[in-house]
C-alpha cells in the first residue's frame, strides 16, 4: 500500500512540476522576434504622400503580453501633396496561441483598422506582416508591412498595398534610427 502511495505521490509531483514549468525550463517569449524594434525611433519617409518625417515607439505593455506601437508621419505641403498630411496610427502586436502566430492590429486616424499576421516568409532580419482584414476600405484590398532590420539601431519599413486582383505596390518606405 505504501509503495502505491509513493508512486502516486511521485507521479503527482512530476505532473505538478511540468505544469508549473519547474526544472529550470522557462517558456519561450512569443514576442521575442519583435525585440529588435523595441524603443523610440525617428526617421524619414517617402512614397505616395511625398517626403516627410516619421516618429515611432514600440513598447511592451500589459504585463509584457503585448507590444504597443505609436506612429506619427508628417508630410509637409509639396508638389506631390499640396495640402500636406499628418498621419497617426496606434497598433498592438500580440501572440495568438491558437494559430501560433504573431498578429498586428493597426488603428489609423483615417478610420482604417488593419489586421495582419506574421508571414511564413519572415526571417530574423526581415519581418513580414500580411493583411488578413482591413476595415473601412472597399473589399478585396490587401496590405503588407515589411520591417528590414539593418542593425541594432536602424530599420526600414516598407508599406505596400494592392487593389483587388492587382499586385502589391509600394505606398511608402520609411527609414528609422534609434533615438532611445
Amino acid at each position: 500500500m505504501s509503495r502505491t502511495r509513493g508512486l502516486r505521490a511521485g507521479w503527482l509531483l512530476g505532473v505538478a512540476l511540468v505544469l508549473l514549468g519547474a526544472g529550470g525550463q522557462s517558456k519561450p517569449d512569443p514576442l521575442e522576434r519583435m525585440a529588435p524594434l523595441l524603443g523610440r525611433w525617428a526617421g524619414s519617409a517617402e512614397g505616395q504622400p511625398g517626403t516627410g518625417t516619421v516618429r515611432r515607439d514600440y513598447e511592451r505593455v500589459l504585463r509584457d503580453r503585448f507590444i504597443r506601437v505609436r506612429n506619427r508621419s508628417e508630410y509637409p505641403a509639396q508638389a506631390k501633396n499640396p495640402k500636406g498630411e499628418i498621419h497617426e496610427d496606434e497598433a498592438f502586436i500580440s501572440f495568438d496561441r491558437a494559430r501560433n502566430a504573431l498578429v498586428l492590429r493597426q488603428f489609423h486616424v483615417e478610420g482604417f483598422v488593419s489586421q495582419y499576421v506574421l508571414d511564413p516568409s519572415t526571417t530574423a532580419d526581415r519581418l513580414v506582416f500580411s493583411s488578413e482584414a482591413i476595415e473601412n476600405i472597399p473589399p478585396g484590398f490587401r496590405a503588407r508591412e515589411t520591417y528590414v532590420i539593418a542593425g541594432p539601431d536602424a530599420f526600414e519599413e516598407i508599406f505596400e498595398m494592392a487593389e483587388p486582383g492587382k499586385p502589391f505596390e509600394v505606398y511608402s518606405r520609411s527609414r528609422f534610427s534609434r533615438i532611445r
